[in-house]
């Protein structure tokens, strides 16, 4: 895994608002500490999340559009992408991977943070139908369409250039390789987190599951007892 120091541009590409809290946002307040620049792309707006039925579809996504934009400056993030797909339909189609690689191709990412494409069937909520989809529509775009100079001619004639990155890292990944230690930055993540009010029925035993979660992933990876850590699969696709 590329420490933050060698990391100049970090792309992060998410189903919805909040995937990212809840799987990365200590990693993410981590590399932003170092001087890291992130760019969040949500593919959603998650418009079909919240329990609130006499809320209208288009003002949940309004809605969780602004909770997505605070939660991303609690961790030092304030250059995000919303691709607008509706929420629970997405499949990994060309068209996807289009958008993707354009996004790529603009933000020059050394290392992009994405899903998992395979099943947690251990752990089946960070293995979401559009979670599944997302990640593998953004490995492909990854490898080979960013790229390939000649995958969606268009983009280049329309001045973006191939762009390889170095590597990807999976978040909810069945068989992870790589912690991060988080310890310092727990706070921040739990901030951020809490930054999507709609979708937090209970938040007290939200944050006490994610704790608990981050210590568990800890130990599980060697770290010192005491640890909070964020787990990932690391690709190497230069």
């Amino acid at each position: 895994m590329l420490q933050p120091s060698e990391i100049d541009r970090l792309l992060v590409v998410m189903a919805h608002p909040d995937d990212v809290d809840f799987g990365s946002a200590g990693t993410i307040a981590k590399l932003t500490a170092h001087g890291v620049a992130v760019t969040y792309c949500l593919v959603t707006d998650g418009d079909a999340g919240g329990s609130d039925r006499a809320m209208s579809r288009a003002e949940m996504a309004s809605t969780r559009r602004k909770e997505q934009t605070a939660a991303a400056a609690a961790v030092g993030v304030h250059d995000l992408i919303f691709l607008g797909h509706p929420d629970g339909r997405l499949e990994s189609s060309l068209q996807l991977r289009r958008e993707l690689s354009e996004v790529i191709r603009r933000v020059q990412p050394r290392v992009v943070l994405t899903q998992s494409p395979i099943r947690n069937l251990d752990r089946i909520y960070a293995s979401h139908p559009d979670h599944l989809a997302v990640g593998e529509a953004a490995i492909c775009a990854v490898y080979p369409d960013a790229r390939n100079p000649f995958a969606f001619p268009e983009l280049l004639e329309a001045g973006l250039e191939p762009w390889s990155v170095d590597e990807i890292w999976i978040s909810g990944h069945p068989d992870p390789d790589t912690p991060v230690d988080v310890t310092e930055f727990v706070e921040q993540k739990l901030q951020a987190l809490m930054c999507h009010i709609s979708q937090h029925l209970d938040p007290a035993a939200t944050e006490q599951r994610v704790r608990q979660w981050m210590a568990i992933t800890a130990t599980s990876l060697g770290l010192p007892e005491g640890s909070c850590a964020e787990a990932f699969r690391v690709v190497n696709s230069r």
